[in-house]
């Protein structure tokens, strides 16, 4: 028996079948799987705009596999966009609402199965947290990432340029003609951006996860290989909803780790630190942050990509891709090469026949970045619960120890203001409070601040802490992430200016130079009131978790 026979057989269905006629069924239509096209096509977004034609070929795949399709749309912000006004507090909680309307249209309507078309940010991580709450059949195939873009000069450049630009411009080592040169050529077409920030990240980790095909994470967009993904995708569908393969029988606690162990070795976005956690608990796995940082304490990064270095996705696509990065990581002996693939093989079947490394986009083991992975969980009086740090965007081992005086700030833009207005020196560690998922509401990125940092020449000589969050594409001593946040009564909101704090990445350390009961005394009268009480945010703030769950909603 089908799932969709609910809605379609016998003959007290008449009434749903006369509805699905009005929609265009035949009579033959009736027997077949009903499979759900959930699409992310967007007008405004550069990685969806090209999604709705995508969204055909899947269907036509799936109608010649014998299926019948039926596709809907999701919300989605587009970050960059979002980025630096109120705008950007609906990025996180839009993964939330993502989750909630798919999960909400396949059980309205009983589908058999789904093809996921995803690409930026908060929906990809939206969506596969609904494919485990459902748990049905369910593959995913990405829009693509977008190329780089390129200077008159020939030097490469992303969406993360310009913003850096900005910075540069305000400090006075750019004219204005190269900040429009970098705003006109930054970006050159459709595709998620082009470097290694959250939506590319994810959408990588889709492939070690095992839910997408070989290639989703790195194949760009409008390319051929991209438009043979499609038509698989909407073939492969059929085949898991005969044999009833299901999400939750391919993304297990194992599966989780080969993604991280991936992560940890290409240095991808910190974001991706609080999506995994979230999919692990819509997975219902216990998955604790400590888990992430055992595995990148033992796996080396062997691959950076913008912001961290010059290389691009499609530098990491030309040089084997995803299955490069694990086939030499296989060596370490750690990988689970049994996990189970959506294709049906095992992770050994899929980097069998991979690509060697160059040595350059890709290293080897023995000529790896660092000893460690590319994201670092620290922990401290700071951070009791843990807070995340992209190691791979720090620019060299001396960064990965600092100490400095903490410049405190209760919001994102005050702080921005204080850094372009020249308030920041070197030798500050810059406090970001109460941005986190409560305090923010929406723990909204920090790309505006530690752009501008490096773009003013600090990027070594300032650090930058916050229990918000930083997109993909920061780089330098940023700590986000920071749990307990301020806004629930966290040391953070014990920090004054002037306090002294210490970094410690080797050591997995960040603390405020205060004792424990210094600390307890500033918090005494402690008392957070929340910045938005009504509308979709003042119900999120009500509900969320913190950073080190995942901001998941819990009632």
């Amino acid at each position: 028996m089908m799932r969709s026979d609910m809605i379609k057989k016998g003959i007290e269905r008449a009434p749903h079948r006369a509805l699905l006629r009005a929609c265009g069924l035949k009579e033959a239509d009736f027997v077949k799987p009903f499979i759900a096209v959930v699409n992310s096509y967007i007008d405004i977004v550069p990685g969806h705009v090209h999604l709705q034609e995508y969204g055909a070929k899947v269907k036509e795949a799936i109608r010649n596999a014998g299926g019948v399709p039926f596709e809907f749309n999701t919300i989605g912000v587009d970050d960059g966009i979002a980025m630096g006004h109120a705008g950007m507090k609906y990025s996180l909680p839009s993964r939330e609402l993502i989750a909630d309307s798919v999960e909400t249209m396949l059980n309205a309507h009983c589908f058999d199965g789904m093809v996921c078309i995803p690409n930026c940010d908060k929906i990809v991580p939206g969506m596969l947290m609904a494919a485990l709450r459902v748990n049905i059949p369910a593959v995913f195939v990405s829009g693509g990432a977008m190329k780089a873009g390129t200077l008159s000069n020939g030097t490469a450049v992303d969406f993360i340029s310009v913003y850096e630009g900005v910075g540069s411009f305000k400090k006075g080592l750019i004219e204005q003609n190269a900040l429009q040169e970098l705003e006109e050529k930054a970006c050159p077409g459709c595709g998620s951006c082009a470097g290694l920030f959250t939506a590319n990240s994810m959408n990588i980790l889709t492939e070690a996860l095992g839910i997408a095909l070989p290639g989703n994470g790195t194949r760009l967009a409008r390319s051929s290989e991209r438009g043979r993904l499609l038509v698989d995708a909407g073939t492969l569908i059929m085949k898991l909803v005969q044999n009833d393969l299901r999400p939750r029988d391919i993304i297990t606690l194992e599966s989780i780790d080969n993604a991280m162990m991936l992560d940890m070795a290409m240095g991808g976005s910190s974001n991706t630190v609080l999506h995994i956690l979230a999919i692990a608990h819509e997975a219902g796995l216990h998955y604790p942050v400590q888990r992430i940082d055992a595995i990148s304490r033992n796996t080396p990064c062997l691959c950076k990509i913008s912001p961290s270095s010059a290389y691009h996705i499609e530098d990491l696509d030309n040089a084997g891709g995803t299955a490069t990065i694990m086939k030499e990581l296989s060596r370490l002996g750690k990988l689970n090469l049994r996990a189970p693939m959506v294709t049906g093989v095992t992770l050994a079947d899929i980097i069998r026949n991979a690509q060697q490394p160059d040595g350059k986009v890709v290293r080897t083991l023995e000529n790896s970045y660092s000893k460690d992975g590319g994201l670092a969980i620290l922990f401290g009086n700071i951070a009791p619960c843990g807070s995340v740090v992209k190691t791979a965007g720090i620019a060299n081992d001396a960064s990965r120890k600092f100490s400095g005086t903490a410049k405190v700030f209760d919001s994102m833009e005050d702080a921005n203001t204080a850094i372009l207005d020249g308030a920041v020196q070197a030798g500050n560690v810059v406090v970001i409070r109460y941005e986190g998922p409560k305090g923010g509401p929406g723990m909204q990125e920090m790309l505006a601040p530690t752009a501008n940092i490096i773009g003013m020449g600090l990027g070594q000589s300032v650090a930058l802490i916050t229990d918000g969050r930083f997109s993909g594409g920061t780089r330098g001593i940023c700590i986000g992430h920071v749990s307990p946040e301020a806004a629930a009564g966290g040391p953070l909101a014990a920090l004054q200016d002037g306090d002294s704090i210490d970094i410690d990445v080797e050591q997995r350390t960040l603390n405020m130079r205060l004792s424990e009961i210094e600390i307890k005394e500033r918090l005494a009268d402690f008392h957070f009131t929340s910045k938005i009480t009504t509308g979709w945010l003042g119900r999120y703030a009500a509900f969320v978790t913190s950073a080190d769950k995942g901001a998941v909603l819990e009632l």
